[in-house]
């Protein structure tokens, strides 16, 4: 018996020692995933040698982890999902024994932990130690900075706390959960990790719907559109005879006139941009304009209408069956069955929709005006900057199991600390929710499809000149046959 004892013992220490290899392993190809990211956009007149240049350094590192879990949070539905296919296609093979529930459990609760680890410690970390200069009195240098950033630290933790146990107490005036809040790790993180993932579900919720109409627009602009009833070598000609004025413009002007100069130059700038655009259409090949372009709109199409079905078909769900509800389901567990109708297939299209759903909210939400001006810039990005753009895709990543599980994308149970928020179980909350991404999303989709017959019937009624349905972000300019602006 102690030989059996000591033999199990062994095995579950090997492993452990196997799963947190995997999740470290997992984790340091994210990392350097994600730095390679952030120094392709961090402004390199940040790198001194001095005190600012180590503080500069923590908070890059920093904000590398940061964005490390969020690649974390987005990855850990798909490879839970695909995991289970696995499991139940190989259950014997000896070489996906490292595959099991333990390791998928495990990562879902290290997800949870880091993400209130970056969210409520590192971030603010990063962004006061960034701003502090160090109390007045002190000896400058990093502990004085250290210093003031602990206490601001201490002062936001305390201004949280007071917050969030004053909504308790208007929301659910108990004297249970009141005492509960005391409780810091057990209730009281848990409890504010809730609240911060119900904001970023409604954050998606504004995002997405965006999002998905923007898509068409962006991966317009990405690739090379047909050119039907277009003469491209007349409309090269003109933006050379355009770019050529300007140039001798911008001679012949002293160098005193710095408005114009300037003015001048942003104009330059937009007519080479436009020049290399069509230098790219006409080097394009045939089958590149008329076969790729269409294909990929087609492909949008297809896999917005599929996301709005499914959500229209979780609605009904959700009026009809309680199993429908993203807490509490108790479903099987990992790789005892497929959470699929379709099998391989239909959780081969959920990993897509997933993935589809996560882009399109990051375009959707650098699409919104509140939010212009976080976009990062190659080379330009400063780190206060960077740490904003951390802190809101860790948001937008950590809530979207969530709304996957809740928009009935799929079916795959919440893990960890993601299935314990309190407002899952609420019927008309999750119930609102989906109502409310169905109808944005086909509202948003309507009027993207009509804003060409909106705006030619603004124009036979003689309203156009009032901008009723003028869009600066899904208009594009282009020269005409001759030689005039045209807005598509």
């Amino acid at each position: 018996m102690e030989a059996d004892e000591v033999s199990i013992r062994e095995q579950n220490f090997h492993s452990q020692v196997r799963e947190y290899t995997i999740c470290f392993l997992l984790f340091a190809v994210l990392y350097i995933v994600s730095y390679f990211i952030i120094t392709r956009y961090k402004r390199k007149a940040d790198e001194q040698e001095d005190e600012d240049a180590i503080v500069n350094r923590i908070s890059l590192f920093l904000s590398t982890f940061t964005l490390a879990v969020s690649a974390g949070a987005v990855l850990l539905l798909p490879f839970s999902i695909i995991s289970n296919e696995i499991l139940l296609s190989f259950p014997q093979n000896y070489y996906i024994q490292w595959l099991n529930g333990s390791l998928i459990h495990g990562l879902w609760n290290l997800a949870s932990l880091f993400s209130n680890l970056c969210l409520f410690v590192l971030m603010p970390f990063a962004f006061f130690f960034l701003e502090s200069e160090g109390f007045a009195g002190l000896k400058k240098g990093i502990r004085a900075r250290i210093l003031e950033t602990l206490v601001m630290l201490i002062l936001l933790a305390l201004l949280i706390l007071g917050i969030v146990w004053v909504a308790s107490a208007l929301i659910d005036n108990d004297a249970a959960s009141m005492e509960s809040l005391y409780d810091l790790w057990e209730f009281y993180l848990p409890y504010l990790y809730s609240c911060i993932s119900l904001m970023g579900c409604l954050l998606l919720l504004l995002c997405t719907p965006v999002g998905l109409s923007r898509m068409f627009t962006v991966m317009g602009q990405l690739l090379v559109k047909p050119t039907i009833l277009e003469d491209l070598d007349e409309q090269m000609y003109i933006i050379t005879l355009e770019e050529e004025a300007i140039q001798r413009k911008l001679n012949g002007i002293s160098s005193t006139l710095e408005n114009q100069t300037v003015e001048l130059e942003r104009e330059l700038e937009k007519v080479k941009c436009k020049k290399t655009n069509l230098e790219r259409r006409k080097k394009a090949s045939a089958w590149e304009r008329n076969l790729v372009y269409p294909a990929v709109m087609i492909l949008l199409l297809i896999e917005t209408s599929i996301s709005v079905l499914l959500v229209a078909f979780n609605i009904l769900y959700l009026l009809v069956d309680e199993t429908a509800m993203p807490k509490g389901s108790g479903g099987p567990g990992i790789g005892n069955a497929s959470l699929s109708t379709f099998g391989f297939v239909g959780a081969a299209l959920e990993i897509i929709l997933i993935f589809y759903l996560i882009v399109s909210s990051v375009v959707g939400f650098y699409s919104l005006r509140f939010f212009e001006n976080f976009i990062p810039r190659k080379d330009d990005t400063t780190m206060t900057k960077i740490i904003g753009n951390c802190v809101s895709i860790l948001v937008l990543s950590s809530a979207l199991p969530v709304m996957s599980r809740t928009l009935g994308i799929t079916r795959f149970d919440l893990l960890g600390d993601f299935g314990r928020f309190n407002w899952l179980g609420n019927f008309y909350i999750v119930l609102s929710y989906n109502l409310l991404f169905a109808i944005m999303t086909t509202l948003c989709l309507v009027r993207k499809f009509t804003s060409a017959v909106r705006e030619e019937l603004l124009k036979a009624l003689g309203l156009d000149k009032l901008h009723l349905s003028n869009n600066p972000r899904d208009s594009e300019t282009k020269p005409s046959a001759n030689g005039h602006q045209k807005t598509l």
